[in-house]
């Protein structure tokens, strides 16, 4: 197609194909493929704890299951992302305290909350199993996670945990910005509300990732 003679309708059509119906073209080969569960720990999914539980994490607790006991059957190296108590949480972003995510304007009692990182029972890791402990929402983010993908020799992430928006949608950007080919759950993942899960969905799929539902996912590993 030669360049010019784009209508508005033209480039808004094409833009929505890729919103609700794009789709990456590149195969899901568990030879080279990691899966990352992100910050499935007590303070997202243990049910009334803390302020910064997700309902919908906890009700995708047994999919996510799935997904790990299958790759753990295929070979496929699991790795586990919390937030924890490290380097005396000076290795945070400064701005962090100032974002409505901390309640500053609420009397809530953060300090028993986000200290060793527990993952939720759940999903426990294997003894053998990496945990990255990180300071920010990308699981990249000033921490191990490229260097030990790339001496296990993985040039695709499958991700799943929580929050699609934040966490789960920030290290699928940052893996792809580091030529990683990403899979990202739809079913797998959780949000707040549908309505933000869905639009980050239809933002990965245009320009980030390969996004599937569990059932695709597996049915696509070769």
């Amino acid at each position: 197609m030669k360049p010019g003679g784009f209508s508005e309708e033209d480039v808004l059509g094409l833009a929505k194909q890729g919103y609700e119906h794009g789709k990456a073209t590149f195969a899901i080969e568990k030879s080279s493929s990691a899966l990352l569960v992100i910050d499935m720990q007590d303070e997202f999914v243990r049910p009334h704890w803390s302020p910064f539980w997700v309902p919908e994490a906890t009700r995708r607790v047994p999919q996510m299951k799935r997904l790990i006991q299958y790759c753990r059957s295929q070979n496929i190296p699991v790795i586990y992302t919390v937030y924890s108590k490290t380097h005396q949480y000076l290795d945070r972003p400064k701005t962090l305290p100032l974002m409505p995510s901390r309640f500053p304007e609420k009397n809530i009692d953060l300090s028993p909350y986000f200290i060793s990182g527990s993952i939720w029972h759940e999903l426990e890791p294997e003894p053998h199993e990496i945990v990255i402990h990180k300071s920010s929402y990308s699981a990249f983010h000033e921490t191990p996670l490229e260097t030990i993908l790339k001496k296990m020799e993985k040039d695709t992430v499958i991700i799943c945990g929580t929050l699609t928006n934040y966490c789960c949608s920030t290290t699928a950007r940052q893996a792809f910005e580091r030529s990683f080919k990403v899979v990202f759950g739809s079913d797998v993942t959780a949000a707040h509300f549908p309505e933000l899960h869905d639009m980050e969905l239809k933002v990965l799929r245009r320009g980030f990732a390969l996004v599937l539902s569990l059932d695709e996912i597996l049915k696509e590993i070769t």
